[in-house]
């Protein structure tokens, strides 16, 4: 599941499906198959001019944000949080032994706030490797340096190596909490990862209360054109398309409780 799930991806992004259709175009071409040449073209162009100059990702994206809203304040008590993996470089960190951080930093941003506000609290870190190669430290590991530097005791934390996916998270983190004793902990993560991290954590049973951060919309974006920032556009959708990819194929999987969780 692991492996298709990635070979899924690095097929079924964006720029990749018009990447192909582009060479699909070409070979088409060269076979004198005219139609199916300008048939693969423009769907090829299609795919680049959604992506790069319209606010399609970003609805997207906007979408997912907005299924589970950051409650208006902090709990009174905290026992415990989950902080989901995919907020360091882990390449990088592998290398050079640093705490560099990718989009996703907000994640540990939170934590770190909310640990410095609740020095009770326990934080359980659940990231292993997730590239195929296996070869590089996780978010788990990275995060035993990050958090001491600003005061967080190690006895605090508890790290979960070994999961590579969100499924994994999951079913990992259930076995650590029912170790420890804890239960009702607050889940960290994207916004945009948050529909599909509460679905799973449900049809496991686990006892969560969702706690959405690292939001990359306004939530106000509306259906337009968009010529001003093609890059961003496509990260959001690319993003944005991943999730959904992972949505359905859980969801036809059976490891998660409804398709789209609110």
């Amino acid at each position: 599941m692991f492996l298709i799930s990635k070979l899924v991806w690095i097929l079924g992004q964006p720029l990749s499906l018009a990447f192909l259709l582009v060479f699909f175009a070409l070979l088409a071409g060269l076979l004198r198959w005219r139609a199916l040449s300008l048939f693969a073209t423009a769907g090829g162009a299609l795919i680049l001019c959604v992506t790069l100059y319209t606010t399609t990702g970003n609805l997207m994206m906007q979408g997912l944000e907005q299924r589970f809203a950051k409650p208006a304040a902090d709990p009174e008590n905290l026992q415990c949080m989950i902080v989901l993996g995919g907020a360091f470089e882990n390449e990088v960190n592998t290398a050079r032994h640093g705490i560099e951080f990718n989009g996703g930093a907000d994640r540990f941003v939170e934590a770190l706030r909310l640990a410095q506000k609740f020095p009770q609290s326990r934080i359980l870190v659940s990231g292993g490797d997730g590239s195929i190669s296996g070869i590089y430290e996780g978010d788990a590991a990275a995060s035993e340096r990050f958090f001491p530097l600003f005061g967080i005791g190690r006895e605090r934390l508890i790290e979960e190596r070994q999961s590579r996916t969100t499924f994994e998270n999951a079913v990992n983190t259930k076995a650590f909490l029912a170790s420890q004793g804890l239960s009702h902990c607050l889940l960290i993560t994207s916004g945009f990862h948050m529909p599909r991290s509460v679905g799973i954590f449900r049809k496991l049973g686990i006892d969560i209360v969702p706690w959405p951060t690292d939001y990359r919309t306004d939530g106000q974006v509306r259906p337009g054109l968009d010529f001003t920032q093609p890059n961003l556009n496509a990260q959001n959708m690319a993003t944005a398309i991943r999730e959904w990819y992972g949505l359905v194929g859980y969801y036809l999987a059976g490891r998660t409780s409804e398709l789209y969780p609110r």
